[in-house]
């Protein structure tokens, strides 16, 4: 470590060209190595290891005919293809911490494609990289794929679900298989959020393309581990960012305003370079919004691996009762998990 002066996060603006978030629809960096034989089951729970058989047989399913399907051009203007019969895709259901993007990403590695005609993303990536490029040419592009992944795939608002319902059902029709990771069932996804008949009805035409495993267990993040380490004092936390190589300073309140201003989708780019992230005076979010925000980033600093230090409240205080009680709670308990298990990691910058 050399000392310097921090990064602020809070200060960064960056500019994410759309070629460059089809570039990066790979698993992340944590899940670069991670293969089926890498996964270890838990015994009591066969699902676990049912699921690691399911998936292999997926992925090795995925070198048949579907290879030899026309790309590009011929696709699109020649002779239509034959839609698939049959689900299209697995969808693993489980808990927070059993292993779904392990084995969701084990599956990305182990399908006989080349890297670039393989897509792996998080539902809101996915829906960004819409807003990017549009849905016309996100179909095109995707469409060149032998397999997208989607991982953490929840449906908030019933316009997303359109949109990917129809996205996923052009995809099928060309031929391009599906994996998805959720906390919900497809056909439970909307249950406690909407009542609107039509949003239902989108629900259960996308749950058909999806046949579910199940995957029980613990959050292994969390076996036999305190649920939130203590946090440090603000003299600890600044000490700690002066000393860090690539390590980044902000005031917690000053960072929840600042990614207001910058779209989700450029959350990852807002830590490039970034190696540990300390943040002063951590107190309880104010609104839902903030709240999702902060969701998004809490994903892209664990995909990352950087370590997380701060001072104030403890990460599982940082969601009100009414969050974590309302239509959003998986997502908000999935940051809390995220964030206790970084602030781990970052003990040994305050020297323990």
């Amino acid at each position: 470590m050399t000392e310097g002066v921090p990064l602020t996060l809070s200060a960064r603006e960056p500019y994410v060209p759309a070629d460059r978030l089809v570039a990066e629809m790979v698993p992340p960096p944590r899940f670069d190595s991670v293969r089926f034989d890498t996964y270890v089951p838990d015994e009591k729970q066969p699902s676990q290891r049912a699921a690691v058989t399911a998936l292999s047989s997926f992925a090795a399913g995925l070198g048949g005919a579907a290879a030899d399907r026309p790309t590009g051009v011929r696709r699109w203007f020649g002779r239509k293809q034959a839609a698939p019969t049959g689900p299209r895709g697995v969808y693993l259901d489980g808990g927070y911490g059993v292993g779904k993007t392990h084995l969701l990403a084990s599956l990305w590695h182990a399908a006989p494609a080349e890297p670039e005609r393989k897509a792996f993303g998080t539902f809101v990536e996915l829906t960004n990289l819409v807003g990017a490029l549009g849905f016309q040419q996100t179909v095109r592009t995707l469409s060149e794929h032998r397999l997208l992944c989607i991982d953490e795939f929840e449906l908030d608002d019933p316009g997303d679900t359109v949109l990917v319902s129809t996205l996923l059902g052009k995809l099928v029709d060309a031929g391009v298989a599906l994996a998805a990771t959720s906390n919900t069932l497809p056909g439970k996804l909307g249950e406690g959020r909407f009542a609107a008949a039509d949003f239902l009805r989108e629900i259960q035409g996308l749950s058909a393309h999806f046949m579910p495993l199940r995957i029980d267990g613990e959050d292994y993040r969390h076996r036999g581990l305190p649920e939130a380490p203590a946090p440090f004092s603000d003299e600890v936390v600044v000490k700690a960012a002066y000393a860090a190589e690539g390590a980044s300073l902000d005031e917690f309140p000053a960072l929840l305003a600042h990614l207001a201003k910058v779209h989700p989708s450029r959350y990852g780019a807002l830590t490039d370079g970034v190696r540990a992230v300390c943040l002063t005076d951590v107190g309880p979010v104010p609104d839902q919004s903030t709240a999702l925000r902060l969701v998004v980033l809490a994903d892209r600093l664990y995909d990352r691996e950087v370590p997380v230090l701060a001072s104030g409240l403890p990460f599982d205080r940082l969601f009100s009762e009414e969050m974590l009680n309302g239509g959003y709670r998986k997502k908000y308990f999935r940051a809390i998990s995220r964030l206790t298990a970084l602030a781990r990691d970052a003990k040994g910058l305050a020297g323990q």
